[in-house]
């Protein structure tokens, strides 16, 4: 997106007011933060499917490990004191792994469509509890929907530059992961249900989001508004185009492998977040510099 930020004018009062000097703990939202944040969930989408599907872990055994992985990532990101490109992106990754499996289990089952050709089981434990995908999607946008009413409630900002304080931080990465969980139960559906298949779906996801873009420049349409649409349909697009990479040439795809696609965006994301690193260390020393010429 252009503008360099997401930031309402009732933020920036409220950033006013306080004249607290902060450490920032997320990232400024840029272009590099959506070519990011849609190759971390492609990502997600391509692990997911690598430990629950070619591994055959199966839904119950992933989604337990890949949560604990999400703890252990969040921790870490909660427990910094400044904003780490590779601690931020790495909670973002493990969310969408988390979130892929999640979601998996929730609207699948042990039905023959969702498992490998001859397979009867999909790895320990229940295979799912197949709710479906607009039962599963209605139940994550409650979810979600809830999570930002408490949010509001609390007074604190939802725009991603201002959150400072542990609480708001842990409402954020809640939304994050329910957003994430959400995005591949509309990914899944616009790919196996809606008869537009993954390339498809992934045209539609990006006709929307420009369509948002353009909605930017429209004063009535809060930005942060704008900013949480995206950010949730960054996932399906991430899920439909993780789904092209991977599936069979029969099914629409171009049967690249989970294990070859996941090591391809694994290395683009490190490399990604390398720079995001350098960037951010330049940024820093401007300021720093700033100050030793006035205070010399």
């Amino acid at each position: 997106m252009e503008k360099s930020e997401v930031l309402t004018e009732l933020d920036a009062a409220d950033t006013g007011r306080t004249g607290r000097s902060v450490m920032k703990k997320l990232p400024e939202v840029t272009l590099a933060f959506w070519i990011m944040k849609i190759a971390a969930t492609t990502l997600g989408e391509t692990a997911g499917d690598l430990f629950a599907q070619t591994l055959k872990l199966g839904y119950f055994l992933t989604t337990i490990a890949l949560f604990l992985i999400f703890v252990v990532t969040l921790v870490v990101q909660l427990r910094s004191s400044r904003y780490n490109p590779f601690f931020y992106w790495t909670v973002i990754l493990s969310t969408s792994m988390a979130g892929t499996t999640m979601s998996d289990f929730m609207n699948r089952d042990a039905s023959a469509r969702f498992l490998s050709d001859g397979a009867t089981s999909l790895g320990w434990g229940p295979q799912g509890l197949g709710l479906g995908y607009p039962t599963g999607a209605a139940i994550l946008i409650s979810l979600l929907i809830v999570i930002f009413i408490v949010w509001k409630c609390t007074g604190l900002t939802f725009a991603i530059r201002d959150i400072v304080t542990f609480r708001g931080e842990a409402l954020f990465w809640s939304a994050i992961l329910v957003s994430n969980t959400l995005g591949t139960s509309m990914g899944d559906f616009l790919s196996d249900s809606s008869g537009l298949g993954y390339a498809g779906g992934a045209l539609l996801v990006t006709g929307v989001l420009a369509v948002l873009v353009a909605l930017m420049r429209v004063p009535v349409v809060p930005n942060v508004l704008l900013f949480w649409i995206a950010f949730v349909l960054t996932r399906p697009l991430g899920a439909t185009a993780g789904d092209f990479l991977t599936k069979p040439l029969a099914k629409g795809g171009l049967d690249l492998g989970t294990a070859g696609s996941s090591a391809v965006l694994l290395a683009l994301l490190i490399g990604l977040m390398g720079y995001a690193h350098v960037q951010e260390r330049r940024n820093t020393a401007v300021p720093r510099d700033e100050a030793l010429t006035r205070n010399p």
